[in-house]
């Protein structure tokens, strides 16, 4: 009785778990929750996620010391500014065999060239979630940044607008409304947006780059400025639902920014050997897929395209043509002196 009893004793004082654990800092419903079942059941170990819903908000964490982390998922201006800044452990190629996989046309990208410390995740488009029965109501057709940012659209949709909480996206689709590039450091431009943005902001019902999708899919936003994988989200919930309505989603005439997020290791990595078994396992064919059709994100595995669901192939907003990505730019990083006039600006924007 007594070895039973101690038996039992020793079996409630021992964790449930008792292997390894991968640390990731990623956006918000950004990781397909199969696959991540799929990785922890194949290498006995547990995947614990922090997230985040901006670069800045990543950015901020990571430089003022946040650690712990074995795996960060950054937008390419974010990789440039962290290989800048001596952050990232320079990846063991030797230990990913399924880097093959990657679609070279993702690869040796201006910010990264050779893919020393980065490689390509996932790409979404930023653009236009919107309520499409609300709208057709009011008489209007989401074709342009216009349904954000002109006063007379505005008027008839006051209080049912969200944009992001993020000034190089506000910023970058202001420019775009305006005719200019997303990465335009002119003052004279970046003002002209910031006005842009200003007038617009009375009719906004909030800046929100976290909470959109539930919004859009309950009813109680009809426009939302956000990420391409987000919407693709959102119009799946409202069907599943059964809203009396349709979310759907649109890249505006003008152009958008297209970003392109990344696996890094930071160089303060306690587990990168389990993090590199991680991104590897990433890029299996049929588990990269997985992106596609469980969080709707663009996918550069060429692997992963015979396994993506067909419907959302056709889709140009997640996997656009030639001729739509030539409408489309990736933000770049910075000089500090854009940055700090740009940060003026939105304090400005935010404060008003």
């Amino acid at each position: 009785m007594k070895s039973l009893l101690g038996l039992l004793l020793l079996l409630l004082a021992t964790p449930v778990f008792a292997g390894e654990e991968l640390h990731i800092f990623n956006w918000n419903d950004y990781m397909s929750e199969e696959v991540v079942a799929g990785f922890e059941k194949n290498c006995n170990c547990k995947v614990v996620q922090d997230y985040y819903s901006g670069t800045e908000e990543m950015m901020a964490k990571l430089l003022a010391g946040a650690s712990g982390y074995d795996l960060v998922v950054p937008t390419q201006n974010a990789v440039q500014a962290l290989i800048q800044q001596g952050f990232l452990e320079k990846l063991d190629k030797g230990a990913l065999p399924n880097i093959k996989n990657l679609d070279p046309g993702f690869l040796n990208r201006s910010y990264d060239p050779g893919n020393v410390y980065s490689l390509p995740y996932a790409y979404t488009t930023t653009l236009i979630g919107f309520n499409e029965h609300r709208l057709q109501e009011q008489g209007i057709k989401p074709i342009s940044w216009a349904v954000i940012f002109d006063p007379q659209i505005l008027e008839k949709i006051k209080g049912k607008v969200t944009v992001m909480d993020d000034a190089d996206e506000l910023f970058g689709a202001a420019l775009k409304y305006l005719g200019y590039s997303v990465n335009d450091v002119d003052e004279k431009h970046l003002r002209e947006a910031q006005q842009v943005i200003m007038k617009a902001k009375p009719y906004w019902a909030a800046f929100n780059s976290s909470s959109y999708i539930k919004e859009l899919t309950v009813g109680s936003v009809w426009v939302a400025h956000g990420y391409s994988s987000d919407m693709v989200q959102a119009r799946n919930d409202a069907l599943e639902a059964k809203r009396d309505f349709t979310v759907n989603f649109i890249l505006p005439k003008e152009g958008a920014v297209l970003a392109l997020d990344n696996v890094v290791i930071p160089k303060e990595a306690k587990n990168k050997k389990l993090a590199l078994q991680f991104i590897d396992f990433l890029m299996d064919g049929k588990n990269a897929a997985g992106l596609s059709n469980d969080v709707g994100a663009g996918n550069p595995n060429a692997a992963a395209l015979p396994f993506i669901n067909p419907e959302l192939k056709q889709l140009t907003a997640i996997f656009p043509d030639q001729k739509v990505l030539a409408t489309l730019e990736t933000l770049e990083a910075t000089s500090a002196k854009v940055r700090r006039l740009k940060n003026k600006l939105w304090t400005e924007i935010k404060l008003k």
